[in-house]
């Protein structure tokens, strides 16, 4: 939970930062096909020294002679063809290494998407989005913030409107609602934390364990089944009671060596971790296994539609909702009118990492 002025400001993309032509990069491995070339020239010095040792007591005379021809015998040419074969195995083994490290080295960067809106839907405008996700059936659950109008609501996706905000859970007004989850048909909400993680800001689950974020470079996995208060332990509220759960588990998200601060909410897609960051317009694609970010998703243009209809009020993007049935993919913002559906669209021509880290990666101050 970020402190009250750090969530309540509005936040607004400097002027000159705008979104750039997407510029290729190429990734060389020069000095790898030099090392390979080096040892195929050694491998065929090696089979020529060896084939010359072959022929040493038919090639090699240390003087001139003249003789008479005794006798005629057939000459066997199988070593001089096994020579040449093992030269010419050499050459081309040689080339296709060559080849699968071209293959191997072509750039991996994490891929870039823009999006396309599929469809618009309303919003309340005085939601301060904390946690999203669906729920099925046209319904989402959503999280709120900010201290005295945290809740936890249920939302119809195709008119916005709010149901059961008193029945689900209207928070005291001592917290500051945060992320959001579903796990075992119960809702679970960040609250504030005890010991293990520096704040609670999203949660998500893949139905074995759930992730959280505290707004820094790291991701948690946190054991559901520790119903107990423990030491190290993470605080939530949920709709029923208030639970401990223990960290089980701790990656820090990087691109390109550089760590990733102000993850927000999580969304579980695919087997990944899909993350707000903070003060941007980007989501963050996370592998599970190292915590290393597979692409990111640039969304400037939702908040500049917004802001050029006359919403000068909105914040940040900020919610992300996956229907793993239907693969429809729903982000919002805080404070925002509007809900998308949106597609992704992977863009073909590589970004300067450079151009990535100014639009994705805020500067932890």
């Amino acid at each position: 939970m970020a402190s009250n002025s750090r969530r309540k400001k509005p936040y607004k993309k400097p002027n000159n930062v705008s979104m750039p032509s997407p510029s290729f990069t190429r990734f060389s491995h020069k000095k790898v096909s030099v090392f390979v070339s080096l040892v195929m020239i050694v491998g065929v010095i090696f089979l020529l020294g060896i084939s010359s040792n072959i022929f040493s007591g038919v090639a090699q005379v240390p003087k001139l002679y003249s003789g008479q021809v005794i006798n005629e015998f057939p000459h066997d040419p199988s070593a001089f063809t096994q020579a040449v074969l093992c030269i010419t195995v050499v050459f081309l083994l040689g080339i296709s290494l060559n080849i699968l490290i071209s293959f191997a080295c072509v750039d991996r960067s994490p891929k870039i998407y823009s999006i396309q809106v599929l469809n618009k839907f309303p919003h309340d405008p005085k939601a301060f989005t904390e946690g999203l996700l669906y729920a099925g059936n046209g319904t989402l659950y959503e999280s709120t913030g900010l201290y005295g109008k945290s809740s936890v609501r249920r939302v119809a996706l195709h008119t916005g409107k709010v149901a059961e905000v008193e029945a689900l859970q209207k928070m005291d007004d001592s917290y500051f609602g945060e992320g959001l989850t579903l796990f075992e048909k119960r809702l679970f909400q960040i609250g504030k934390f005890t010991h293990g993680m520096d704040d609670g800001w999203g949660l998500a689950t893949n139905g074995k364990v759930l992730f959280g974020s505290d707004g820094t470079s790291a991701l948690y996995q946190l054991d559901p089944q520790t119903l107990k208060v423990a030491h190290n332990s993470v605080l939530f509220l949920s709709i029923l009671a208030v639970l401990f759960f223990l960290v089980i588990g701790k990656q820090t998200v990087r691109y390109n060596g550089l760590e990733v601060h102000y993850l927000n909410e999580l969304e579980f897609v695919n087997d990944e971790i899909w993350a707000n960051v903070w003060q941007t317009d980007c989501i963050a694609r996370i592998s599970l296994e190292d915590g290393s970010v597979l692409g990111w998703i640039l969304l400037p243009s939702l908040r500049k539609g917004l802001i050029a209809a006359g919403h000068n009020g909105i914040d940040v993007l900020n919610g992300i909702a996956w229907d793993e049935n239907d693969n429809r993919l729903f982000v919002t913002g805080k404070l925002w009118p509007k809900l998308y559906e949106i597609k992704l669209h992977p863009i073909t021509k590589h970004f300067d990492t450079g151009v990535i880290e100014q639009l994705c990666i805020p500067r932890r101050s």
